[in-house]
């Protein structure tokens, strides 16, 4: 979307930047709020479960570290790197607010493109074990709306030169990037762990992954800008 939704695009395409980014934000909220409503309905279920808070807690650790995992690509484990972005077409075809708000919804949806980070799963999980609806939707809408939102640096974005600079500037980050989620991800497990069973246990945790996840820094010294290296190889 940064490449596509730019003032440098939508002035070539005969529209306002500020309009399509606007239509942009809105669909990704609703787009949000539909993952939401999926995440809503398993909370429901948890709820009928009757699943304890520790329990809850407990498996969020579990799921946050199997993620982590996932995204370091260890032992094997795999992220779902889901290979699909939206349909370039709709923007000869539709009018800005359509492909705005279209593209913004699919954005949102969290699972309708790209799925670069096992994150994703984890947030509709995590969600889910609240055993609240009304939270997993509040959860869900605010995903989308920070996804939408993520349109916005590109209002800078006014001539070729910029835009080239900024992806450089972007793609030199995405390891770190993918890293940074995998440190998110290890520190919710610590402390759900340390919840459960208190700082010792978060002490003990954070310690046992560290030590793991160390194993793969090697791993991840090699992945510079080809994010699919962890799943090729």
């Amino acid at each position: 979307m940064l490449s596509t939704i730019t003032p440098l695009g939508e002035a070539g395409r005969g529209n306002r930047f500020r309009t399509t980014a606007a239509w942009f934000v809105v669909g990704a909220t609703l787009g949000g709020a539909t993952l939401g409503l999926g995440a809503a309905v398993l909370a429901v279920v948890v709820g009928l479960l009757g699943l304890s808070a520790d329990g809850a807690l407990a498996a969020a650790a579990v799921l946050a570290v199997a993620a982590a995992i996932a995204d370091a690509g260890l032992f094997g484990v795999r992220i779902p790197y889901h290979r699909r972005q939206v349909n370039e077409l709709w923007l000869d075809d539709y009018r800005s607010w359509v492909y705005g708000a279209g593209f913004g919804f699919q954005i949102g949806l969290g699972f309708a493109t790209y799925i670069m980070t096992s994150a994703l799963v984890l947030l509709v999980a995590m969600a889910a074990l609240t055993g609240n609806p009304w939270v997993a939707l509040g959860l869900g809408t605010l995903f989308g709306l920070a996804r939408g939102l993520g349109v916005l640096p590109g209002a800078r974005l006014t001539t070729p030169e910029r835009l080239i600079a900024f992806h450089r500037r972007f793609d030199a980050r995405s390891a770190a990037s993918r890293q940074l989620v995998i440190v998110v991800q290890l520190v919710v497990a610590t402390i759900a762990a340390g919840a459960v069973g208190g700082p010792e246990t978060a002490v003990a945790v954070g310690v046992v992954l560290t030590a793991v996840f160390a194993m793969g820094a090697r791993r991840w010294a090699t992945v510079r800008s080809n994010p699919g290296d962890l799943v090729s190889s």
